[in-house]
């Protein structure tokens, strides 16, 4: 017969909790990360919110009563100077640290010239670097670092092998990483969006392209913003403290499925692959 067991057993009443944990999110002035920081906010977190544009900084951060900071995430002395006034704005080493940043400047390879390949591995892959770098010497008590990747970085997708070769080095980057910091009890992971309801995409696509995503999305619609956000919160909390490393599909099922056409088989047909009638 077999024995009770008796190891402890974990708390699992809010594993998501961020109570008195600070974070950095970077680009969270709209989209993705103002959800974002909301998420972390609604957790318990202290959010030190990072932006190129002064005004949307401010807006969040009084939104979720966190920081304002200003920055230009692809210049060394300004995430150096981020990251310092963080730990003094928190009286404390930050915990996490959410990067949304990324641009995908769109061309075909024939197109794409020095300027255009620049621009996608510094918005894309370079100031993740400099992210991973500096991040890491200030967490000294461990954390968590996440990263806003794409199915670009994981799939072929017409015009945006530029976009998409510097969104596959951030995956390696992250998988690196992870390998690497994983004796300072930092964790680093990603999740790959697909399309996402942003305040940029919307403006740039129309709602006709939009509906017909339903033909393409397992799930049927392309999702918003604070869906993203879910996935980022899972992975900045203790409900993934088990998991570094990890590139995760956030696409509604986009990235499962093979572009072959409608196969046309006729009711109760079977098809016997390899095989002659």
């Amino acid at each position: 017969m077999a024995r009770a067991e008796q190891s402890l057993v974990a708390d699992y009443n809010n594993p998501a909790s961020l109570e008195g944990r600070a974070f950095i999110v970077l680009g969270a002035g709209q989209g993705i990360g103002r959800q974002t920081s909301h998420a972390l906010a609604q957790a318990g977190a202290r959010v030190f919110c990072v932006d190129r544009d002064a005004e949307l900084a401010s807006a969040i951060a009084e939104e979720v009563k966190g920081f304002a900071f200003v920055a230009d995430v692809t210049s060394r002395a300004d995430m150096e100077r981020a990251f310092a006034e963080a730990s003094s704005r928190f009286g404390d080493t930050p915990r996490g640290l959410v990067d949304i940043v990324g641009v995908a400047d769109i061309h075909t390879i024939a197109e794409t010239d020095d300027a255009s390949w620049t621009r996608n591995f510094d918005l894309n892959a370079r100031h993740a670097y400099l992210v991973i770098q500096i991040g890491a010497r200030v967490m000294t008590k461990g954390g968590a670092m996440v990263f806003v990747s794409s199915t670009s970085g994981t799939h072929g997708i017409e015009n945006e092998v530029g976009y998409g070769a510097a969104k596959a080095a951030l995956n390696h980057l992250v998988h690196g990483a992870a390998h690497e910091l994983g004796p300072q009890n930092i964790r680093v992971n990603a999740v790959t969006p697909g399309f996402v309801r942003t305040p940029r995409l919307l403006a740039a696509l129309s709602e006709e392209f939009w509906a017909s995503l339903k033909d393409h999305i397992p799930l049927g619609w392309a999702a918003e913003p604070s869906d993203v956000a879910r996935a980022i919160l899972f992975l900045a909390s203790d409900m993934s403290a088990y998991v570094t490393g990890a590139v995760i599909p956030v696409d509604g099922g986009l990235s499962v499925g093979a572009p072959v056409p409608h196969i046309p088989f006729a009711p109760g047909m079977q098809a016997r692959v390899g095989a002659r009638p």
